[in-house]
């Protein structure tokens, strides 16, 4: 029977193994910071998004997802405004530039996850992706 040893040894076999170690580049292989490109993926699906709905999504501090979206503003990948129906709401968009970046990395992904999943066994791939859900609602739970 596994115990939470096997599952520690399991997860950070799949961290290493998936590249999410390297803070600095995608597991993709591009050379953008993990937490950025997940930024440019919430806001190329969803368009503008407020500041602190960008901080739920990425389960990030206010604080930290402030400095985020400054570094994307800093790349020349996003831009603040306020929101329309708040004078205190901040809203985060992506620039032209910023939707570029986000379909380069959206191409490399999707190449990533088909090669990945290519290796997995027909008979596999639904139990892998089953096995992720379990995973994530064990975590989400309070």
């Amino acid at each position: 029977m596994a115990d939470e040893r096997d599952l520690q040894d399991a997860v950070a076999r799949f961290v290493r193994a998936f590249g999410l170690h390297h803070p600095d580049q995608t597991p993709c292989g591009r050379p953008v910071p993990v937490s950025e490109a997940h930024a440019l993926g919430e806001l190329a699906r969803d368009g503008a998004l407020r500041q602190s709905e960008l901080s739920r999504r990425l389960r990030l501090e206010k604080s930290t997802t402030s400095r985020l979206v400054t570094q994307l503003i800093n790349r020349g990948w996003a831009e603040r405004g306020p929101a329309p129906d708040d004078g205190r709401g901040v809203l985060v968009q992506l620039t032209a530039a910023g939707t570029a970046a986000a379909e380069q990395l959206a191409k490399a992904r999707a190449a990533r996850f088909s090669s990945i999943l290519e290796r997995v066994p027909d008979g596999e791939r639904a139990g892998v992706l089953h096995a992720l859900e379990i995973l994530t609602e064990a975590i989400d739970e309070p």
